[in-house]
């Protein structure tokens, strides 16, 4: 029989102490802009880490739904992750005629902000998506640039 070891105590400064890694990505404040059918939804997106890859602590930009479906197909194409699914593109709240706002009801935006956000810390969480260019770009880029030469990021 196995015999498992010991917990070790924590002290009360390691309980509340800064984690040695830590990655926090939040999907918030959705704002909707422009008139009829040139409305759109974008979302601001928070950076917090430590980890060394990243070469910023703490940013902040703003990604529409098309910008995570932009990544998602970089990181299908160049890296070697399985990549979660996106929330669904809600193509009956698209159609004519509909007595709410669509997809720009509140209720669905923040359907879709979850979505989203848990799409986003499962990519950003996994060691090998971390390494993509494509990911630091859409972090930490006020603007994508998508004639980008993809790759992998390289620590100092």
């Amino acid at each position: 029989m196995t015999q498992r070891l010991a917990p070790k105590d924590q002290t009360l400064q390691e309980a509340y102490d800064i984690p040695a890694n830590f990655l926090e990505i939040d999907v918030c404040s959705p704002e909707t802009h422009g008139i009829a059918n040139k409305r759109y939804t974008d979302y601001e997106v928070r950076l917090k880490t430590n980890l060394p890859i990243f070469r910023v602590q703490e940013c902040s930009v703003r990604r529409r739904y098309s910008d995570f479906e932009w990544l998602r197909a970089e990181l299908e194409k160049e890296s070697k992750i399985i990549v979660p699914p996106l929330p669904g593109k809600a193509i009956k709240r698209l159609l004519p005629f509909r007595g709410d706002d669509g997809i720009f009801e509140e209720d669905f935006i923040e359907e879709r902000r979850q979505g989203i956000e848990g799409f986003i810390n499962k990519i950003a969480g996994h060691p090998l998506a971390q390494n993509e260019k494509c990911l630091h770009m859409f972090l930490t880029e006020p603007m994508i640039d998508k004639n980008y030469v993809p790759g992998k990021v390289r620590t100092h």
